[in-house]
């Protein structure tokens, strides 16, 4: 594994994170404890540190499986990152919350969900800019960083390219930027890449292997069942895709690689990314996302030893 500092938090953060949405079961698969510690476990055997999850990722469910599983090993193995701001009803409903008050009642949630004393990292989590421009919000968040509930604040923006809210991260008290970033998706590089480099955010990718699409596993007209978020996805879209990956496997792919592996590995070249936070149905694919590290050979800003 490969460690980089995560911007001006000091953190050092493994480059390939888990992403933990699927725990709160919109993968199409409900998980057991015993599975969410196979997982966790795994990523630790690797090296794995960086753990990235949500309030709205089922009510607070991911957060207790993580939670859980934290309180029968050592917090100080874990950078934990959790975001605010939905409350969730159903599989894929949610509402939006970020009311002060009701925002710090989310807080106190999830670090009884998660089962510890204080927050790595705390997301604003693809709220629109008329909330995010909520100065009271942030009064409110500085107080429980000095409070030691939250160490550092982030921005999980909702829209790769949304630059107002990248701009002011620095004027808000946020250290790290979380975007959409794959080589199918690359709007982050224009504006919100250069911003955060000037800031020294850090910069987590997510969605690296494009929900899959990247992985290599599946050709153009492959259709996904009722139970797989992708079958929400535009069917045209989705054809598109699946033809251009077939291109990037073809003419940018080098012989003998794991095309999932390169795609992460392709990510974190850039040099504003700091780290990837590909999702995970089990240890096996864990493993997979894990080799990626072996791929980013080039020197990068935010190296870090661990």
């Amino acid at each position: 594994m490969k460690y980089r500092v995560l911007g001006k938090t000091g953190l050092n953060v493994s480059v390939i994170g888990l992403g933990t949405w699927q725990f709160g079961g919109e993968w199409g698969k409900s998980y057991t404890q015993a599975e969410a510690d196979a997982i966790l476990d795994k990523g630790h055997e690797l090296g794995i540190n960086l753990i990235d999850t949500a309030e709205c990722y089922g009510d607070h469910l991911s957060e207790s499986l993580i939670g859980d599983y934290i309180s029968r090993r050592k917090r100080e193995d874990w950078v934990i990152a959790t975001k605010f701001g939905h409350h969730y009803h159903d599989l894929f409903s949610r509402t939006d919350v970020f009311e002060p008050e009701l925002v710090l009642a989310q807080l106190d949630r999830s670090l009884k969900a998660l089962r510890v004393e204080y927050i790595d990292l705390y997301q604003f989590h693809s709220g629109p800019d008329s909330v995010f421009d909520n100065d009271k919000l942030w009064t409110m968040l500085d107080k429980q960083i000095q409070a030691g509930k939250i160490r550092h604040l982030g921005l999980s923006i909702g829209k790769n390219a949304n630059i107002h809210q990248t701009a002011a991260a620095s004027r808000v008290g946020a250290e790290v930027i979380q975007a959409v970033y794959n080589r199918l998706d690359r709007k982050a590089e224009a504006e919100v890449f250069p911003s955060c480099q000037a800031q020294n955010l850090g910069v987590l990718a997510r969605v690296p292997l494009a929900s899959g699409y990247l992985s290599g596993k599946y050709k153009p007209g492959a259709v996904f069942e009722g139970n797989d978020v992708r079958h929400r996805h535009d069917a045209e879209e989705t054809k598109g895709k699946l033809e251009e990956v077939q291109a990037i496997a073809r003419e940018e792919v080098p012989a003998g690689v794991d095309m999932a592996s390169w795609a992460l590995a392709w990510c974190l070249k850039h040099p504003a990314v700091t780290a990837v936070i590909p999702g995970c149905k089990n240890p096996e694919q864990v493993i997979g996302n894990a080799k990626a590290a072996e791929l980013v050979v080039d020197p990068h800003p935010q190296d870090a030893n661990h």
